[in-house]
């Protein structure tokens, strides 16, 4: 069965593939998005829509970090990890990021790709965000086939997320200069596609050589997963928009630089000839409670101390001027800046940042260092059963 729900949508346009499950329904109750243009096919056991997405078809995923002070134990935090996975995907959340970061001092995390490997036999609906991978410390070759061969087994889950990196500990250990980033970025992104798009590859990068490879296994998805790229300077914003199906909007900065920098991303879609993406995704910080005082009073020793440590790291000065200083006191961070409150506060927070955006698909992270389990339980059903309902109801 395919369910088609065309709205302004050309037939050239090729949709995300997902499992079918009943006759013309996606997996998340609402359609998904829409990216790429080819030729449609749809492999054996898929349905596929095609339809625009709306403000009224505003997707929520959940970022885990999976980052967690020296001292805990990590097997115990990784069967809470799971039970997050397993409640969200039974509360409808659409999608599931990790991020990637090596040598994570303080903290521990687990290894991005191995993670959402063993999440993706914990849930059946979540999309895999591997939001985002540090592209310019890897080889092409190895991503495509990682990336293909999850992309299949989760019957078309996988979004691919990439950026540059910022941190010398991670440049270092793999043996990349600064100075190589964005070539080495730019390259490997570019051979990635070729990889899950054509049958052989020849291609000889500054850094690596394909000749007549290919990958082992292409992607469920046609012509590829989508890629989102992140980005938190101008000029990297303007290289999402001209290498990447959306830019992947950062967690860190104000609303009003923000709005700023999406009138960056506008103007370069236009100078690539490309149009606004129909899903357009960014991520935010976010705790609720009942009211806005004991939100921030619960999670702002966590929240707080994972600042501090993105501060070290060096986050901030890959952020744009003016608003490029993480190490301010907690209340300054937090203006502007992160969706805290009650239901109602944290909803109409959502509106407004959505209205002024344009970000249709809000990936939440809910968990900070060292806080406790049942606080992040109480926050994902807090939001699935008042704060996104009102979020929907309010666009």
């Amino acid at each position: 069965m395919i369910a088609l729900a065309l709205e302004g949508v050309t037939q050239s346009r090729e949709h995300r593939l997902l499992p079918r499950i009943g006759k013309s329904r996606s997996i998340f109750g609402r359609p998904p998005v829409l990216h790429g243009d080819a030729a449609v096919a749809i492999p054996q056991g898929y349905t596929i829509f095609a339809r625009r997405l709306s403000m009224s078809d505003i997707q929520f995923g959940l970022m885990i970090r999976g980052q967690f002070p020296q001292n805990e134990d990590m097997g115990a935090r990784f069967e809470e990890m799971v039970e997050q996975v397993r409640l969200v995907d039974r509360l409808g959340f659409a999608s599931l990021t990790k991020g990637m970061h090596y040598a994570s001092h303080p903290l521990q995390a687990f290894n991005q790709i191995v993670w959402h490997s063993r999440m993706a036999a914990e849930s059946k609906n979540l999309r895999l965000n591997f939001g985002i991978i540090l592209l310019a410390l890897h080889k092409p070759l190895d991503i495509a086939e990682q990336l293909a061969s999850l992309d299949v087994m989760s019957k078309g889950r996988v979004i691919f997320g990439a950026a540059l990196g910022y941190r010398e500990v991670e440049l270092a250990a793999f043996g990349v200069e600064r100075k190589q980033i964005v070539r080495r970025f730019t390259e490997n992104l570019e051979a990635i596609k070729r990889l899950w798009t054509e049958e052989k590859v020849s291609m000889k990068g500054t850094y690596f050589e394909l000749l007549e490879a290919n990958a082992s296994v292409k992607p469920a998805q046609k012509p590829h997963p989508p890629i989102w790229i992140g980005a938190n300077a101008d000029p990297a914003i303007e290289r999402a928009a001209r290498l990447g199906d959306c830019w992947y909007v950062n967690p860190h900065n104000r609303i009003d630089t923000i709005q700023q920098q999406v009138d960056v991303y506008k103007r370069a879609l236009d100078a690539a000839g490309k149009p606004f993406p129909t899903e357009f995704p960014g991520r935010r910080e976010c705790f609720v409670a009942r009211t806005r005082e004991e939100a921030i009073r619960l999670c702002k020793p966590y929240l707080a101390k994972k600042y501090e440590v993105y501060h070290a790291w060096g986050q901030d000065k890959a952020m744009p001027a003016g608003d490029n200083d993480l190490g301010l006191e907690f209340d300054e961070l937090i203006k502007d800046r992160f969706f805290l409150g009650g239901p109602d506060e944290v909803a109409q927070q959502i509106i407004d940042y959505t209205r002024t955006t344009g970000i249709n698909h809000h990936v939440l992270s809910c968990q900070w260092p060292g806080m406790p389990q049942n606080m992040v339980l109480d926050t994902l059903n807090l939001l699935a059963e008042e704060v996104f309902p009102r979020v929907r109801q309010g666009l």
